[in-house]
């Protein structure tokens, strides 16, 4: 069985993740940009985080056989502060870099006119870029979210279907479907979808654009939950077709919209920058 993890934030997780997650079958995932917790207070410090993805991550990932690659943007958190602002202005030299397969995630977390701001700036950069965007749906009022998230999307120079509307639920599935955009759920244990939803959703929608994703991060939250849910799709019936269309081919052709998506891990460095992941080792 291969995976694919759209969504899941490596920084926040530990090299025996990457050990568990490579025996579990996955093979390549897509690390996002996103809050880190403690707010940042200068661009700087996003610029160095952003360098983390494009470098130390995929050192990290190649070091288990798994394909690395990220997204960058202004997280919607963040693009409430004016300090950060200035962020949107450092993204073009970034956004052409071969490892960034998609602009974000950017989005809404409070639906401020900040964020508003934020996102269509955003989703005109991924169009002057020629890549997809990855949007976060709010945690909270999540229809209305979506909604205005679609509304920011039809008022944009980006094409509908190069857009996948993450964190999506039971109350959200059927809208986002309509509007022709690719599906993201993330299967957490506790909040957000199960693994056992998640198959109710894919039993009544079907796997057409549906991405799953762990979303795995510095919370409460499970890395190999991509393999929970491809084990109870077999279980419930789903064809192993089905699943490797749902956690392997549907994230190859959106993320592959880029035109950068490379799935072969080239040969591990033992080192990056000198550092390697034998810490206290010879």
């Amino acid at each position: 069985m291969r995976l694919f993890d759209p969504h899941i934030h490596m920084t926040s997780r530990t090299t025996d993740d990457y050990e568990a997650m490579r025996a579990a079958g996955v093979r390549a995932l897509v690390e996002p940009s996103f809050w880190l917790g403690q707010p940042r207070t200068s661009p700087a410090s996003f610029l160095d985080y952003f360098d983390s993805l494009l470098g130390w991550e995929p050192f990290r990932a190649a070091q288990h056989g798994i394909a690395h690659h990220c997204t960058l943007a202004l997280n919607p958190k963040e693009a409430n502060d004016p300090r950060c602002a200035p962020v949107l202005d450092e993204l073009p030299r970034y956004l052409v870099k071969d490892q960034v397969v998609a602009v974000g995630e950017i989005g809404y977390d409070s639906m401020t006119p900040a964020e508003d701001k934020a996102l269509a700036a955003q989703l005109q950069l991924a169009a002057d870029h020629g890549l997809p965007a990855l949007v976060h749906t709010p945690h909270r009022d999540k229809l209305a979210g979506l909604r205005r998230t679609l509304d920011a999307v039809r008022e944009s120079a980006l094409p509908m279907d190069r857009v996948l509307v993450d964190h999506l639920n039971e109350t959200t599935v059927e809208e986002a479907k309509d509007s022709g955009c690719w599906l993201g759920f993330s299967v957490y244990p506790d909040t957000k979808m199960d693994e056992r939803r998640m198959v109710e959703i894919l039993r009544a929608y079907g796997p057409e654009k549906v991405l799953v994703n762990s979303a795995a991060d510095w919370g409460r939250s499970d890395p190999l939950k991509t393999r929970a849910v491809a084990d109870l799709m077999l279980a419930e019936g789903f064809t192993e077709d089905d699943v490797d269309r749902v956690l392997w081919r549907n994230p190859v052709a959106f993320y592959g919209l880029s035109g950068r998506l490379d799935l072969d891990v080239a040969p591990a460095d033992a080192t990056h920058e000198g550092n390697s992941l034998a810490r206290g080792g010879e």
